[in-house]
């Protein structure tokens, strides 16, 4: 059975629920680039999917950079003199500036107050800042709180360590026929944000899941790492791997109620990029389509002109572009089950589109041939009679050997599911024959219409 119509199985409501669910048990955690809260992420992926871990020491040089020292924290506080807690690190992990280095001191308001970051224009929401690579320390905190802070002593505590450690990576393959892969990358570093960062770790988790123990054309390699740091570290240790990469995803915000976006890869014009515009043009949701940019998530490392990878990134809200991004307010009521399932589907589309996009050849290409003695007017379940005949025209028409389905559909604006229909059943008839990796070297033309009938009765089952 094709992948997408064995995912319409599932109740999308139920599955929904499952993925916000999850989203919740990981809320909670202070993820950063490395530490403890990356690695009990990761734990709780691997509940779901059997991840591996990867520890690589601070000091690894990884192209031009190299991996940070390790970061850690317990506890964090600013305290008034009357000795209440008036910023909370276990109230909100976003509370404290990430990768804050120790600090604890006493010190007046004008003195603390250059460690305080808030956002003006929305004062009751808590901004998320980090300083990865800049020893520093800070607190975040809402404006209306630092306006509410009085002049006067405040014992200021941050209980972290910076340290020689590691950074942790999780991967999980999933072997298909072909060693060629699709990649699916995540990030896995921030802490309590919702969209950007739980909607993808969920999403790829259940994809994974989905996934694993089917007959799969392509190797799937998924990927849970923090961002930038994690994917050039990856890329830096992989460079053998990285070049059996054919396909190639990175999601992020997809969780919230905005339409689907899609940017597309360096190249422009990747199967993936074909791919993805096909299915969100077929979507009843509305969507956009950005060309690609050297700024964003994980996919600018992917593309970066010395590996040049297939890899787009889709989204629902575009990182920045929305005000609660990098806030508070990104919380688990910005997400949305019906979003986080229709997201999963989405994706199941666009591996179902890569999965079954082959090339064949007409073997009957002088003039169209007599459908009728074919029983070829007959519907098969994918549409009306005049709707199935035109899919299965079109095949035939563009089965040149050089035009894949995909191809076809775009040309056509007949969705995937029911141009690969059409190629099945016109193989079943003897009209059509794979081309390329279905059809062996030397074999004659029906015994290639044969093993593509097997083949496709194979992923069907």
């Amino acid at each position: 059975m094709v992948l997408l119509q064995d995912f319409l199985q599932k109740d999308p409501v139920a599955l929904g629920d499952e993925l916000h669910r999850f989203a919740r048990e990981l809320y909670p955690i202070c993820r950063s680039i490395t530490g403890d809260g990356l690695r009990k992420t990761l734990a709780m992926i691997q509940e779901r999917i059997p991840l591996q871990t990867t520890e690589v020491p601070t000091g690894t040089r990884v192209f031009d950079w190299t991996v940070p020292r390790e970061w850690n924290i317990r506890d964090a506080f600013i305290k008034s003199a009357d000795g209440k807690r008036v910023v909370d690190f276990q109230k909100c992990n976003l509370h404290v500036l990430n990768y804050s280095t120790p600090v604890q001191a006493t010190m007046p308001l004008g003195e603390l107050r250059p460690h305080l970051f808030t956002i003006p224009e929305k004062p009751d929401w808590i901004p998320y800042r980090t300083s990865y690579y800049k020893e520093d320390w800070g607190f975040c905190l809402s404006h209306n709180q630092m306006l509410s802070l009085k002049d006067g002593e405040y014992e200021v505590c941050i209980d972290s360590t910076v340290q020689d450690g590691s950074l942790t990576l999780g991967e999980y393959y999933l072997s298909g026929r072909s060693a060629d892969e699709v990649l699916i990358s995540c990030h896995a570093c921030h802490p309590s944000l919702a969209n950007d960062n739980l909607s993808g770790l969920a999403v790829a988790t259940y994809l994974a899941q989905f996934l694993a123990g089917r007959d799969l054309r392509y190797s799937y390699r998924f990927l849970f790492i923090p961002g930038t740091i994690g994917a050039i570290t990856w890329l830096a240790q992989n460079q053998a791997a990285a070049k059996r990469i054919r396909h190639g995803l990175v999601l992020t915000c997809i969780g919230d109620k905005g339409g689907f976006r899609y940017k597309k890869s360096r190249r422009g014009n990747a199967e993936i990029d074909h791919a993805v515009t096909h299915v969100l043009t077929h979507h009843a949701e509305s969507s956009e389509f950005l060309e690609f940019s050297p700024y964003g998530y994980d996919e600018r490392q992917y593309c970066s002109p010395g590996f040049n990878l297939p890899v787009g990134c889709l989204m629902r809200s575009v990182w920045g572009s929305f005000s609660e991004y990098h806030t508070s307010a990104d919380n688990l009521e910005f997400i949305h089950p019906t979003q986080l399932a229709e997201s999963l589907r989405i994706c199941v589309e666009i591996l179902d589109v890569l999965e079954g996009n082959r090339r064949y050849r007409n073997l009957n290409p002088h003039c169209e041939p007599q459908m009728g003695k074919r029983g070829l007017y007959r519907p098969t379940g994918g549409g009306t009679i005049e709707e199935e005949l035109n899919a299965r025209l079109w095949v035939l028409n563009l089965s040149d050997g050089d035009h894949s389905l995909l191809d076809i559909a775009e040309r056509s604006h007949i969705a995937f599911p029911m141009i690969r229909d059409a190629a099945d059943l016109l193989c079943e008839s003897g009209l059509l024959s794979a081309v390329s990796e279905e059809n062996d070297a030397g074999s004659s033309p029906h015994e290639a219409s044969v093993a593509n009938v097997a083949v496709a009765r194979r992923s069907r089952s």
